[in-house]
């Protein structure tokens, strides 16, 4: 959720760049985050982070206090998402082609929270991007239904789907994880 000083964010929007430099701050690692989690990769996320701040710095004037600022910043940061995500699978898809390395072998025995971090990773990349998404969205960044439907354009329903299918996966497979 934000809780991020609204008095910033208009100052932003009137071209201080102080005030821009300090939404950058607030709110890089959040969106790095989420798009590791649903790129998969260290660069493209970085690339699809930057893109999506490179945005938001042109279109902050047009921005109105309407919605909440982050859900706004997601929207722009998910469609670069996208749009990175796809440019990358469809370049994976000619080089990688069903390639014996890229498929995976669960861990014998999972030690700690970070074996236990690195299961999850590979659980939700497991997942469709879709579904990863929205999982991310609602479960991760803590967006309501409604507000990831404007932020997606996806209706609400299907929302509620992508997230219960996630969430049925992922729990399945940490559960054939811990069974071992």
């Amino acid at each position: 959720m934000s809780d991020f000083d609204p008095t910033v964010i208009t100052r932003a929007r009137q071209g201080d760049r102080e005030a821009f430099a300090a939404l950058v701050r607030h709110y890089y690692p959040r969106c790095l985050r989420f798009a590791r989690s649903l790129l998969r990769n260290e660069q493209d996320a970085e690339e699809a982070v930057q893109d999506a701040w490179l945005r938001v710095h042109r279109a902050l004037a047009r921005y109105e206090d309407k919605e909440r600022f982050d859900a706004w910043l997601f929207r722009i940061l998910a469609n670069r998402c996208r749009t990175r995500g796809e440019r990358v699978g469809r370049h994976e898809r000619v080089l990688v082609h069903d390639h014996p390395a890229m498929t995976y072998t669960p861990a014998p025995e999972v030690a700690g929270a970070d074996g236990w971090r690195e299961e999850i990773q590979l659980a939700l990349g497991e997942l469709a991007p879709p579904q990863r998404e929205a999982f991310l969205l609602h479960h991760v960044e803590g967006f309501s239904y409604e507000e990831m439907a404007a932020l997606t354009g996806a209706g609400v329903s299907a929302l509620k789907m992508r997230v219960k299918r996630a969430c049925e996966h992922l729990r399945g497979r940490l559960q054939e994880v811990a069974r071992g």
